[in-house]
C-alpha cells in the first residue's frame, strides 16, 4: 500500500497503536481512544476501516494488533515524528510542547528526500568539529538578540556576530595551516 494513499488520521492511528504496543505490549480500544482524544465508537469505526485495509487485526472485545504492513507504516510515522521533533527542539530551540505539536502536523507532509536531508543536516551539526555545536550556539544568540528591535539587543547582536566572525576566521586559518 502506498504511503500517499493514507490520510494523516490513518497514520496518526497507526502511530498511536504502535506507541501503545511499545509501552504496554497489548493495545486496547480504550487506550487508543485516550491517546487520540476521541470516543470509543470513533475508535471502533476507524479500527474497522484499518482492518479492511489490512493494517490491523482486531475482533470485537479483543486486543488490537498491527499487521506487518501496519507495523511498517506505524514505525515509519513514529520515526518521521521523532526526527522532526528533535530538529525543532534541538536545532531550532522550539519548546518541547510546541515541537511535538508541530512535528505531529509535519510528519504527514514531509517527503522522504527532505527527511533524509534533514537527518544529514542534524548529523552534520552533531558531528562536525569545525562548526556544529558552535554554529548552533551562534544561531541561538542570533535568535535571541538580533531579531529584537531595542538598541541594547542590537548592540549585543553586533558584538556577538563580530565574535562569531573572529572565531570563524580563526577556524579558516587553522584549516589552511593544516593544508600546508
Amino acid at each position: 500500500m502506498a504511503r500517499k494513499a493514507l490520510t494523516s488520521t490513518v497514520e496518526d492511528y497507526l502511530e498511536a497503536i504502535y506507541n501503545i504496543k511499545e509501552q504496554k505490549k497489548v493495545v486496547r480500544v480504550k487506550d487508543i481512544a485516550k491517546a487520540m482524544g476521541v470516543t470509543l465508537p470513533t475508535v471502533s469505526s476507524m479500527l474497522n476501516m484499518l482492518a479492511q485495509k489490512g493494517l490491523i487485526t482486531h475482533e470485537k472485545y479483543e486486543y488490537v494488533d498491527l499487521t506487518p504492513e501496519g507495523l511498517r507504516i506505524g514505525l515509519n510515522v513514529k520515526q518521521r515524528h521523532n526526527v522532526l521533533a528533535t530538529f525543532l527542539r534541538e536545532i531550532l530551540k522550539i519548546d518541547s510542547r510546541q515541537a511535538e505539536e508541530d512535528a505531529c502536523r509535519m510528519e504527514h507532509a514531509i517527503s522522504p528526500v527532505t527527511l533524509e536531508k534533514l537527518i544529514d543536516f542534524m548529523k552534520f551539526i552533531e558531528e562536525c568539529p569545525r562548526s556544529g555545536q558552535s554554529w548552533l550556539k551562534h544561531f541561538e544568540e542570533y535568535s535571541t538578540f538580533c531579531k529584537s528591535t531595542d538598541t541594547l539587543s542590537k548592540e549585543i547582536c553586533i558584538r556577538k556576530m563580530k565574535g562569531f566572525m573572529a572565531e570563524y576566521k580563526e577556524k579558516i586559518k587553522e584549516m589552511e595551516r593544516k593544508l600546508q
